[in-house]
C-alpha cells in the first residue's frame, strides 16, 4: 500500500466516533413488603350490654364470624385473623362475662346460651353483617349453631374445632356436669369450682399438645385473670348449668345440617379430652361432604396448629364460601 492510501485510511479511521459502552444498571432487587393486617379493637351496645369485638379485613368481603370456647375470648383468634383479613371481614366478639365485653351479676343479666346467640344476633344486625361463615369452638358451637336455627339463610359456611352437636362428643368429663344438670343442687355445683381454677385452664391449653415450646403461657394468666375477676365464678357455673339446654336442641341442629347442607370444615384436636374426638365423626352422617382434618394436638388447637389449620381454613373459605 502507497503513502498516499495509507493516509487516506488514517483519516477515515479518525473520523469514527469511538463507540462507548455503557454497563447496564445493576437490577435493584425488589421485595414485595405486605402492609401488616389492621385489627380494630370495637365495642357495640346490644340490648344495653357492651359487648367487645375484634374487626378487620375489608368492609366489604365475605364475612367469617369467629365464635369463642371457654375459657378464653376473641383472643384465641389473634393469631387466625391476621391470615383471613385480606379478604375477608372477620368479626370475633367476646361473649359477656368473658374478655373485654361486660360482666354484668349474675343475678340481674341471664348468663344463657339463647340469650348469648340473641346478642351476637343483635350484634351483627347493628354492624351491617347479614351473612356469615361461622368458625364455632366449643362454647361457640352452641351459640353458632342457635343462630343457625335462628337465620338458616344467613350462614355461608362452617369451620368446626373441637363444637360439639353429638351425644358421642360428651364423655367422662361431663360427668360432675351432668350430675349438677340433674340435681341442680348447690353441692353439685360447688363441686365444679374446680372448673374454674388456674391448673384447669393452663390443663385446657397444654393437654394433649406434643411440643409445649408452641403454646404462650399468656394464654392462661390471662384468662385466669378474667376468670378470677369478682363474681366471674359465679357467672361460669351459671352457664355450666345452662349448657344443660344445648343437649335436647343436638336433633335439631343435626336436622339443620341435613336440610340444608352448609358447606363444611371439620379441624378437630384428636386429643381433647372436653369435645373428644369422639364428637368429630358423627357430623358426616349428616354432612357427608364435610371435609375432615383429625389434628395430633388438644383443645385449643389453634394455639400449636395454625401452622395446619390457616392453610386449610383459607383454602376451604376461598373455595366454598367466597365463590358462592
Amino acid at each position: 500500500m502507497n503513502r498516499f492510501a495509507l493516509s487516506l485510511l488514517l483519516a477515515a479511521a479518525s473520523a469514527i466516533a469511538p463507540v462507548q459502552v455503557i454497563a447496564a444498571p445493576a437490577r435493584v432487587a425488589s421485595v414485595a413488603t405486605k402492609a401488616p393486617v389492621v385489627v380494630h379493637y370495637r365495642t357495640a351496645t346490644i340490648d344495653g350490654v357492651k359487648i367487645f369485638y375484634r374487626e378487620a379485613g375489608p368492609a366489604d368481603g365475605p364475612v367469617v364470624l369467629l365464635l369463642h370456647g371457654f375459657p378464653t375470648s376473641s383472643h384465641m383468634f389473634r393469631n387466625l385473623i391476621p391470615l383471613l383479613a385480606d379478604r375477608y371481614r372477620v368479626i370475633a366478639p367476646d361473649y359477656p362475662g368473658f374478655g373485654q365485653s361486660d360482666a354484668p351479676d349474675h343475678t340481674q343479666f341471664a348468663y344463657t346460651f339463647a340469650h348469648y346467640a340473641d346478642l351476637v344476633d343483635g350484634l351483627m344486625g347493628q354492624i351491617g353483617a347479614g351473612r356469615y361463615a361461622m368458625y364455632v369452638m366449643d362454647y361457640g358451637a352452641p351459640v353458632g349453631y342457635r343462630l343457625a336455627l335462628k337465620h338458616p339463610e344467613r350462614v355461608s359456611g362452617l369451620i368446626v374445632q373441637n363444637g360439639n352437636a353429638y351425644d358421642e362428643g360428651l364423655r367422662e368429663f361431663w360427668n360432675p356436669i351432668k350430675a349438677y344438670w340433674a340435681s341442680g343442687a348447690q353441692k353439685e355445683r360447688d363441686a365444679l369450682n374446680g372448673l374454674v381454677t388456674l391448673d384447669t385452664t393452663k390443663f385446657q391449653y397444654t393437654d394433649g399438645v406434643r411440643d409445649l415450646s408452641r403454646i404462650s403461657p399468656d394464654n392462661w394468666v390471662q384468662d385466669q385473670a378474667l376468670l378470677d375477676r369478682p363474681g366471674n365464678r359465679d357467672i361460669q357455673l351459671d352457664l355450666f348449668y345452662d349448657y344443660r339446654t344445648n343437649v335436647p336442641l343436638y336433633p335439631s341442629f343435626q336436622a339443620y345440617f341435613r336440610k340444608y347442607k352448609p358447606a363444611t370444615l371439620i379441624v378437630w384436636g384428636k386429643n381433647d379430652k372436653i369435645f373428644p374426638e369422639e364428637g368429630a365423626h358423627p357430623y358426616l352422617r349428616d354432612l357427608p361432604d364435610a371435609e375432615t382434618h383429625i389434628l395430633d394436638t388438644g383443645h385449643f388447637a389453634l394455639e400449636d396448629k395454625l401452622d395446619e389449620m390457616g392453610p386449610l381454613i383459607r383454602s376451604f373459605l376461598d373455595r366454598r364460601v367466597a365463590q358462592r
